[in-house]
């Protein structure tokens, strides 16, 4: 059920992500991520015998889900419009980077303990997963546009960041 959760939220990033839309401090969305996240990795860890491996495997995943979050925000296409409004659209190596970051952490899982006592962390995680490479990816967003802002603000209206 995790995993179906998982991609359901990883559909909805993905048509998100190639919008058209305003650059703004979205901190509902991986707010609810975690919550939902949470909640799950907390029913996994009653069911499952766990110990300092779990929690190592965990914050190793999700330190992975911080670097790769890094590195899809620059994928983004960024800009500030007539309007002075902050744009940003993803790109496809945007998409294709979400869809090896769900490879990347079920990989990670995988190898680290895909049979042992902690078996199903991955989608257990997953959604939290989630709400740590969403939000690293919008802080990221959020300094590039200050950035292009920054640069010029006599001409904010013509200025553009491209990944």
């Amino acid at each position: 059920m995790n995993l179906v959760i998982g991609l359901a939220v990883l559909a909805l990033i993905l048509y998100r992500q190639m919008q058209v839309r305003p650059v703004k401090a979205n901190t509902r969305l991986p707010l609810i991520l975690a919550v939902i996240g949470v909640i799950e990795l907390t029913q996994f860890l009653q069911h499952h015998a766990h110990g300092p491996a779990v929690y190592a495997a965990l914050l190793g995943s999700l330190a992975l889900a911080a670097v790769l979050g890094a590195v899809r925000a620059f994928t983004v296409r960024v800009w500030v419009d007539a309007g002075g409004q902050a744009m940003r659209q993803g790109t496809w190596l945007t998409t294709v980077l979400w869809l090896v970051s769900l490879g990347v952490h079920l990989g990670y899982d995988y190898l680290v303990d895909g049979k042992g006592a902690q078996a199903g962390l991955g989608t257990a995680s997953l959604t939290l997963y989630f709400a740590v490479t969403y939000a690293v990816q919008a802080v990221i967003l959020q300094w590039r546009v200050q950035r292009i802002a920054a640069t010029s603000p006599q001409d904010v209206g013509t200025r553009t960041a491209s990944p």
